[in-house]
């Protein structure tokens, strides 16, 4: 079996379990405004792009900030952590590499601002993504398909001949209406099933054969 054209990656709780970070930043927020908050407020927000999460927390927090000054400000404290520690996922470094020898082309297609992803792509090699897309970079964020679109079309690939991963609704939505077949790999939240959708609990042995044969299962 042929290789997928490219590999499309989510960036937060996909490539690095950075959520628990957006969630402790999330109450260190409402502390320091006086807000309300609860891990089922901060699960909601799993895979949206920021500024929705912006208004989202403005909304339910009740707290004096605009939807970009949260944003903002959650950036800060998540870019801080981030530069103590990069969290990675189990198996996707190794998942990377394998796909980098392979030659087969990766994007990292993330709703998180350029400032988040720098330092975190600083840890790996120039030339693991060919395409990186950001929240900041496109005009609606998932679950719109424009994000993935806009990956392929970099990479010069048909999307329909890509494979997404993916760990949230949000973003196995904006993959599989942009026409790739989604590997779910679950983390912090319940994903449906659904037609192009293809689970597996990790992505520890996955080469780049298993995701050839994620595209044959999905149909």
């Amino acid at each position: 079996m042929r290789p997928p054209a490219a590999v499309l990656w989510d960036m937060d709780g996909t490539l690095v379990d950075t959520e628990p970070y957006w969630i402790e930043v999330e109450y260190e927020l409402a502390e320091r405004y006086g807000g309300t908050w609860s891990q089922a407020d901060a699960l909601k927000l799993v895979g949206n792009e920021l500024l929705e999460s912006g208004r989202y927390i403005r909304e339910h927090m009740g707290i004096d900030r605009t939807p970009e000054e949260v944003v903002e400000e959650l950036l800060d404290g998540v870019v801080a952590k981030v530069a103590e520690r990069v969290p990675w996922r189990p198996g996707a470094v190794e998942l990377l590499t394998e796909l980098g020898r392979t030659r087969v082309p990766c994007a990292l297609v993330t709703m998180s601002y350029e400032r988040l992803v720098a330092p975190i792509l600083a840890q790996l090699p120039a030339e693991t993504f060919g395409v990186v897309v950001t929240g900041d970079q496109v005009e609606f964020g998932k679950p719109h398909p424009e994000p993935y679109l806009t990956a392929a079309a970099a990479l010069g690939v048909d999307p329909t001949q890509c494979v997404a991963i993916e760990d949230s609704n949000t973003g196995a939505r904006s993959a599989e209406e942009a026409g790739c077949t989604v590997l779910v790999v679950e983390n912090h939240v319940p994903v449906p099933a659904a037609p192009r959708r293809v689970f597996r609990s990790t992505l520890v042995g996955l080469d780049p054969t298993d995701l050839a044969g994620i595209q044959s299962e999905a149909g």
